[in-house]
């Protein structure tokens, strides 16, 4: 019978994000069921009101904010209706607003001094898939036309002209020398409407964000999120270069964080080695500190923003990174970054082995997909899904079109393609991918996080392990304890390291996972509950785990064989669009916790 523990502290308000970069969200059945209206705009995430009391006694928007997201580069009708639309519900959720109004362009339309258009939905778990015939569109004259219609191609016309201009400033940039997916992400930010020095402005921001700290882990351990004591990074780089050995292998650089170049990435992002190739030689020298038991695992998105790796690395004992596109593993990509203190030796992958395309893992899309589509695997799954209505505008685009498409069509459908992980579903029909396809993709179980909302549940797979990459990693470790393992499991998530140890057949003796989530706990207890013989322990706040609290743990259980997890790459991520600001981030800085409490545990075992 398993057994499972609370010890909750406090709340549980908080929920991670991730590195989707996506507003509204539609549902995608692959045996063809047509896309049903979701969104991922949290309207109760918490944040100071953007309205102020006017001399009538009414709340108005406040002069210095509008000029504030205007800055951003948000017109001033937009910032305007948002804030009106907004109400009191917070700045997170007006950023959000924003972003989707500024998505939609010219489908909004001045009325009274505001921007008039659709405020996104709330999400839930109904029946939508009427949303469709309630949606208008309107020209450039302001005529509100019925988008279905294939007779009128104003809706296509638009499209095509707002992804022409896209193209256009991307192409621009590129010629500067900017690398293209930056500068995509600079008009994302800061809105197609955007002068090319301003787009200019934000990737130079973008490029230097994450410089500039190292430090001092005890400093940390009782400082709430994002309050961490900056003046002792610096303070700390001698010592930690002297105590581990000198800098991280791969980086050349300065480690204070100040380096010009990021920590090179490896292409094709492939790791130490994969299954069923022959292990390349890697020149991987522990330093003593670091050697296991116990071993540490540790796991962050790779395309981090400048000198974000180099600091990761040095304060994880100068170990080499090892970057991983889960591509290699399934059907689709998810680029991350492990450090940890595994053998490399005798990995063997799961089995079966998942089907590694598209087609293969979705055999009934192979019907609809056309010959000018040459996606073999899906980009990285996000924590929100495309619109409705994106959909249905590359519907009417492609029904209005010759067959196949121009070129400069197929161009622009398959961008958002790319974008959204659409799959073909239909006749001129796509639709992002449903939450049991996602869990299939990043191998879970079936219905693993089936029984909550449809949000929570894009937004929990979006931020999970790919199962199956993990795994590879963690298999060394069956040999080495075949009468089970003791597992400190930090930003659990929904149990990606469970799930992964579980399919490995290790036996779980204890584990003591700490994660914010209510929802992710719950996912957890659950399939911990169905599956599982040993003890699990519930922790809800990770800087609740003292010292004083880990050696009474180590005590009761004997010691941890594994300290495994990843910290929330909310500030690391490069669609998160205004606060990209690397480990200082409110969220990401919760890497140092990690940290601290490996330190902890590795030094009361020591004892």
């Amino acid at each position: 019978m398993a057994h499972w523990v609370s010890d909750n502290d406090g709340s549980d308000s908080f929920e991670w994000d991730s590195d989707g970069n996506g507003e509204e969200a539609a549902s995608f059945n692959a045996a063809g069921a047509g896309p049903s209206a979701l969104s991922d705009a949290n309207t109760d995430d918490p944040g100071p009101s953007t309205r102020v009391a006017n001399g009538n006694g009414k709340t108005g928007p406040s002069a210095y904010l509008v000029q504030k997201y205007m800055d951003m580069g948000f017109t001033k009708e937009i910032v305007l209706k948002a804030m009106k639309d907004n109400g009191d519900n917070g700045a997170d959720s007006l950023v959000e607003l924003l972003l989707t109004y500024q998505e939609l362009g010219n489908d909004l339309k001045v009325d009274n001094g505001f921007a008039s258009g659709c405020v996104p939905q709330t999400v839930d778990d109904s029946d939508d898939d009427d949303i469709l015939g309630n949606w208008d569109d309107e020209d450039a004259g302001g005529r509100s036309t019925r988008v279905a219609n294939s007779g009128d191609d104003s809706g296509d016309e638009d499209f095509l002209h707002e992804m022409s201009h896209k193209d256009d400033k991307i192409d621009s940039l590129v010629k500067m020398g900017f690398p293209e997916d930056e500068a995509a992400l600079a008009i994302t930010r800061c809105g197609l409407d955007a002068s090319i020095s301003v787009l200019v402005d934000s990737i130079y921001a973008s490029q230097t964000a994450g410089d500039g700290y190292c430090g001092n882990l005890s400093d940390y351990e009782d400082n709430s999120y994002g309050g961490i004591n900056k003046g002792r990074f610096m303070d700390g780089n001698k010592k930690k270069r002297k105590r581990y050995g000198g800098q991280a292998q791969g980086s050349r650089g300065p480690l204070d964080g100040s380096a010009d170049e990021p920590m090179p990435l490896p292409n094709p992002m492939v790791g130490f080695s994969l299954p069923d190739q022959w292990p390349r030689p890697v020149n991987r020298d522990l330093p003593s500190q670091a050697m296991g038991p116990p071993y540490f695992y540790y796991e962050n998105v790779a395309l981090a923003p400048k000198g974000v790796w180099t600091i990761i690395s040095r304060f994880l004992y100068d170990i080499q990174p090892e970057f991983v596109d889960s591509k290699y593993f399934c059907a689709a990509a998810r680029k991350r970054g492990y450090i940890h203190n595994l053998p490399l030796d005798n990995r063997s992958p799961l089995l079966p082995k998942p089907p590694r395309t598209i087609s293969a893992a979705f055999p009934r899309t192979k019907r609809w997909w056309p010959s000018w589509d040459p996606r073999q695997q899906f980009n990285c799954l996000q924590t929100c899904v495309s619109s409705a209505k994106l959909l249905e505008k590359i519907r009417v685009t492609l029904t209005n079109s010759s067959d196949p498409p121009p070129p400069r069509v197929q161009k622009l459908v398959l961008e958002e393609c790319r974008k959204w992980n659409l799959a073909w579903v239909g006749l001129n029909k796509v639709a992002p991918l449903e939450p049991d396809e996602m869990e299939f993709l990043l191998g879970f179980p079936k219905d693993h996080t089936r029984g909550i909302s449809r949000t929570e549940r894009f937004r929990s797979l979006g931020n999970s392990f790919q199962v199956d990459t993990v795994a590879y990693h963690l298999s060394v470790l069956k040999d080495m304890y075949p009468q089970g393992m003791n597992v400190l499991s930090l930003f659990s998530g929904i149990g990606g390291a469970e799930v992964a140890l579980h399919r490995l057949g290790i036996h779980m003796k204890t584990v003591i996972s700490v994660e914010k989530s209510e929802v992710n706990r719950t996912i957890l207890r659950s399939w911990w509950d169905q599956t599982q013989t040993g003890t699990l322990i519930e922790i809800n706040d990770v800087q609740t785990l003292t010292s004083e609290r880990i050696e009474t743990y180590i005590r009761r259980i004997g010691g941890f064989d594994l300290v495994i997890g990843g910290s929330p790459c909310n500030n690391l991520a490069g669609s998160n669009r205004h606060h990209r600001n690397g480990l200082e981030g409110e969220h990401s800085s919760l890497f140092f916790q990690y940290v601290r409490i490996l330190e902890s545990v590795k030094s009361i075992q020591r004892l």
